[in-house]
């Protein structure tokens, strides 16, 4: 199954030392043949949310939702269940300051 992983970070929260390991725990995902793709996405000031409503497009500049958390970045795993997403989301990085949320992908 493929799980989606949310990088959320409190952009007011320094990141630790640990951030900058994020090569080894690509490294190790990989050697288990979990990591499909992922990214680290540009701030939400570039960001643009797009809405139809009425027939009208609406668009506004910044992230979908206002939350302190933003999104900062994406990882795609390939793993048995969720247990095993949330084991692997446990070892990133950015889980030490931030948040990672874990979410399967649909499969309507």
């Amino acid at each position: 199954m493929r799980y989606l992983l949310l990088v959320c970070v409190d952009p007011d929260i320094k990141p630790d030392e640990g951030a900058s390991d994020i090569q080894d725990w690509f490294d190790e995902i990989d050697r288990h043949g979990s990591r499909v793709l992922g990214n680290q996405l540009e701030g939400p000031e570039n960001a643009r949310s797009v809405r139809v409503r009425n027939g009208s497009i609406v668009t506004t500049d910044g992230p979908f939702a206002e939350t302190k958390e933003l999104v900062a970045g994406f990882d795609v795993i390939e793993c048995d269940d969720l247990d095993t997403a949330a084991a692997i989301a446990a070892k990133h990085p950015v889980a030490r300051f931030g948040a990672i949320e874990v979410r399967e992908f649909w499969r309507g």
